[in-house]
């Protein structure tokens, strides 16, 4: 029964949020009948059994409650005249009627460039994805007091500055489609780091696919899916049976999710564009496909990383291609390109910097140094799970370099 609930909670949630937004301009409101909605299904479903049409069912009692609620607020006739309207209209659209629907417009209303990227990301995960505050609020590291007055804030800035609850065409659309995009790679984020929420990673999945069927023909939105998919399909082999983070080339492959990468290879194979999130799902599908790191190939993802740093230049993205580097033309060839990327400081105490060149000059044969670089990043890791997996990092060159002592002085 919690099942079926929670399924109909995900499919209808944003919907019914997003279609009493449009119509009551009430962001507070909307929620809150639909969670009176949720409510009520926990209390009823159990004894009376889940409805035929769940959907339908939690639209119809959210409508009632906000008909209720604006009818003892005295709001204008129009807007009771248009709930009485969506009384009417079919509670599951079919998918050519949602080609422009209201979760589409909520989408861009959350992610509008007017708002912190922070706050767009909270607002996305709160109204769109139904995530509890306290829940959002832990994922920031903040009080749920401290998020419910962000949440606040953000809905009180869209309603002052007059943001349009529509989805950009033309020109506009291209403009604001990055900034969309944006939002949903670091809501993934905050679910595939090592101390992130898995769910939250799911959602921004969900979101793409979503996002994927009402805007057709945009190949950046094909593009992210696809990279979630590669990058989540390892979801499932990042950990050892301790709860430790395992490194790429200490992964069981066999454990990896095929159905997500061959799902992830289908769509990035309708994709023919070259954009920022094409190069890196391009990047992640060679590391998906590899059935080991030194089948991995290499020279291909180091010259993705070659065009995405000429068209999206950034330090993290010069550091991940000195990497690639490193293991296609060899550790001489990328900690070189290291010594560039950190020249000008933009990377400088940044863990996976450290990282990089400890495992480059493991690989160019100098254990000692490469063991002091891996405790070195460890000191500066953002989470005790990375900070771990540093320090096992360098624990196992010692253990190398002593197994390498004691059969010297055999000899």
């Amino acid at each position: 029964m919690a099942d079926a609930i929670a399924a109909a909670s995900t499919d209808a949630y944003a919907r019914i949020v997003a279609a009493l937004i449009r119509i009551t301009d009430d962001w507070t409101l909307a929620e809150d009948c639909a969670q009176e909605a949720l409510t009520l299904a926990l209390q009823r479903w159990p004894q009376e059994g889940v409805p035929g049409n769940p959907g339908g069912w939690l639209m119809t009692v959210a409508r009632n409650r906000a008909i209720d609620m604006l009818r003892r607020a005295s709001v204008e006739r129009r807007k009771l005249a248009e709930l009485a309207v969506l009384a009417l209209a079919d509670p599951n659209p079919t998918p050519a009627e949602e080609v422009v629907d209201d979760r589409l417009r909520l989408i861009f209303t959350c992610c509008h460039p007017a708002l912190a990227l922070e706050a767009r990301v909270a607002l996305t995960l709160r109204t769109i994805c139904g995530v509890p505050t306290a829940d959002i609020a832990r994922a920031f590291l903040v009080s749920e007091s401290t998020m419910t007055r962000r949440l606040t804030r953000a809905k009180t800035k869209i309603a002052d500055a007059g943001i349009p609850y529509q989805v950009p065409t033309g020109r506009a659309l291209a403009e604001r489609l990055p900034g969309v995009l944006a939002v949903l790679y670091l809501l993934f984020t905050h679910g595939y780091n090592a101390d992130g929420q898995p769910a939250f990673a799911d959602e921004a999945i969900r979101l793409a696919r979503l996002l994927q069927q009402l805007i057709p023909g945009q190949g950046e939105v094909s593009a992210l899916l696809a990279l979630f998919l590669f990058q989540h399909s390892r979801r499932d082999a990042r950990r050892d049976q301790r709860g430790n983070l395992l490194p790429l080339d200490k992964q069981d492959r066999l454990r990896w999710d095929r159905a997500a990468i061959t799902d992830g290879l289908h769509i990035l194979a309708e994709t023919p564009e070259d954009g920022p999130y094409a190069l890196q799902a391009r990047i992640a599908a060679c590391h998906a496909t590899a059935v080991s790191v030194d089948a991995t190939d290499w020279p291909a993802i180091a010259a993705c990383y070659d065009k995405l740093a000429w068209i999206h230049p950034s330090p993290v993205v010069e550091l991940n291609r000195a990497v690639a580097h490193g293991y296609a033309h060899g550790p001489t060839a990328g900690l070189a390109l290291l010594a560039q990327a950190r020249a000008g400081g933009a990377l400088d105490d940044y863990p996976l910097a450290v990282a990089a060149e400890a495992d480059l000059t493991a690989r160019h044969g100098d254990r000692v140094r490469a063991a002091a670089l891996f405790r070195q990043a460890a000191s500066v890791a953002y989470s005790e799970p990375e900070r771990r997996a540093l320090l096992d990092r360098a624990d196992e060159l010692d253990r190398v370099g002593d197994a390498c002592e004691r059969e010297a002085m055999t000899r």
